[in-house]
Order: C-alpha cells, then structure tokens, then sequence
C-alpha cells in the first residue's frame, strides 16, 4: 500500500555526519543524503509532512550564548528553538527541492516555523530534567544560575543545564501545514518538537499576550504525533539510526520488533522493554498517533523510510489490528 499522506520525523542522525560532527558543511551533507530518500517517498506518489530534530544545534546555541555572556546577553531557549528551525529548514528546503528536482518531480519544499503549545501549568515546569548543552565547572555554570537558570551537578563530568521538556497540546500552525500540504508542497515544519508557547491569560509587562515562548524543549517525536493526527497523515514514520525496536536489548534474547499490534506495543511498554531517552517517546507517538485515528505507525533507519511507506514488512510497523 502507498500512503496519501505521511508524516516523517527525522531523527538528529540525519542532521550530524557520521562522527557526530556539527559543522555547516557536515550538517549540509546529512540533509542532502536524508533529502534522497524522502525524495524517493514523494515520487512514490506521497505527500509529504516532515519534521525533524535539532538537539546538535541548540546545543552549539547555548555554546554561544556562554562563551558570549559576557558581551551580549543570552538569549531564551524558544529563541534558540527557532533559530534552528530556521536554518535547518533552509537548508533541508535547498537540498530536497534538488533531489526532487533530479527526480523531475514538480514537488517544492516550504518551510514554516512552528509553535507547539504547552501547559502552562505542566508539572515538568517545577521540576526541569532535561538535560540540554555542554557540561561546565561549577565556576563557569554558577553564572548562568544568576541568570536563572537550572544547573545540575553531574559528578565528575561537572555541571549541566536541565531544562523543562512539557508534553506538547497542539501544534499551533496545523492549519497553515495543511493548507501548504494541500497544496502540493513538501513542508518542513514543528523542528524539534515546534517552538513551545503557553496561553496562560494573563499580561506580562503590562502587555497582554495571547501567546508566549517558554523556557523548554518538546519531544519532536510526540509533536509528530500530534502533526501527523492534524494534517490527516495515513502514516507516521520516525526515522532513527536502527532498522527496527527491539526488545530484550543488549540481552541473548534480544530482537527486532516487524509488525505488531498496538495492543502487542504497549503491554511491551508496560513491561519497560523501551528507554525513556532512547525509543520510548517514539514508540509512544506511534501509539499516540493510531490511538487518534491514524493507520500506521513506522519505526526504522532513514535509509528505509521509501520502502516503509509502502512496505509492511520494513521495519517495525504498528498497526491497531
């Protein structure tokens, strides 16, 4: 089967080179080659939403934001979400409108910087622990601490900031996604996890705002999950380094997850097959996404998606039957 629409989350595999590095020209590389295959999915005859990570990039932010502290005042973390959308979503429009272009397919790339709304009132907020940036000395971090923020000790690693990671509520800019969809457009759009705002009533500085940006950063997997319900996708495809979920990880009896149940996927849950910081938030928003009306849910290695999308039997597909 090919599916009408389909949502794609590019995991932060996709945005590095294959050491891990950062640089412009190694991150212009990975797009390219993620570009290829999600080419190959839109001459499959898909329409496609993608989204994707940035936690290399925010990282080099905040690198920024310290090593500049003392010239310019660092700016918040919604800001440094933004800026990354941004330059991810440039680039990833520059090199897919290429690939689509070599494939003769008439398909255009438009990206759209995105807000995730968040509760204002999400517990994750009194206690930040996602840990975000480069460790430092004790020294180095007491100073960020006077600007408010949250360090932790890491042991012998040294300090790290924790931010909030809230659960995201709606995707601010569905409608506008839609309508580029629609439209025939490939869409980049909600990078890592959207842009998170709060609508919590009140005036701040004496200006009413109906929206604002928070201190946090949102699972994009979860954002996905949310997008792909929006747009009417058919499937949702998170794209990470391995072909399949396993279970029993690391163990003799380890192994790879092809198409399961919903039903199947969340008794493993239950039974802590599924890191929380690895492939936990990507087996809940697949599960998110079919609880919500969605038809399949894939999680495999970029160089699969193609086949994925057509495919039941690449990668670890979830169904709710």
């Amino acid at each position: 089967m090919t599916s009408s629409r389909v949502v794609i989350a590019l995991g932060g595999n996709a945005m590095t080179g294959a050491d891990g590095s950062a640089t412009p020209s190694a991150q212009r590389a990975a797009l390219a080659e993620a570009a290829t295959h999600i080419a190959d999915v839109v001459a499959a005859g898909a329409q496609v939403v993608l989204t994707h990570g940035n936690g290399p990039q925010v990282g080099n932010l905040l690198v920024k934001n310290e090593l500049a502290a003392h010239e310019v005042p660092p700016v918040p973390l919604d800001w440094n979400v933004a800026q990354t959308q941004a330059t991810i979503g440039f680039t990833l429009a520059d090199e897919l409108d290429a690939a689509l272009q070599a494939r003769g397919l008439p398909q255009r790339t438009a990206g759209l910087i995105t807000r995730t709304l968040v509760d204002a009132d999400d517990p994750h907020f009194a206690e930040p622990s996602k840990p975000v940036g480069r460790y430092l000395p004790r020294e180095k971090a007491d100073r960020f601490v006077a600007l408010g923020q949250t360090w932790e000790d890491r042991g012998e690693r040294g300090w790290r900031r924790v931010v909030a990671s809230p659960e995201p509520q709606a995707v601010v800019d569905s409608a506008a996604i839609h309508a580029l969809a629609g439209a025939g457009f490939v869409v980049v759009c909600a990078g890592g996890g959207g842009i998170p705002v709060v609508d919590d009533g009140r005036d701040h500085d004496g200006v009413r705002h109906a929206l604002r940006g928070v201190e946090a950063v949102i699972d994009k997997d979860l954002t996905a999950a949310i997008l792909a319900r929006d747009v009417e996708a058919d499937t949702l495809v998170i794209a990470t380094d391995v072909p399949n979920v396993m279970v029993d990880f690391g163990t003799p009896s380890q192994r790879a997850l092809g198409r399961v149940t919903a039903a199947e996927m969340r008794e493993l849950a239950a039974a802590g097959q599924f890191a929380r910081g690895s492939m936990g938030p990507k087996v809940e928003a697949a599960l998110r996404f079919l609880s919500h009306g969605g038809a399949r849910a894939v999680v495999t290695s970029l160089e699969h998606i193609a086949d994925a999308v057509s495919d039941d039997s690449v990668g670890t597909v979830v169904t709710n039957s």
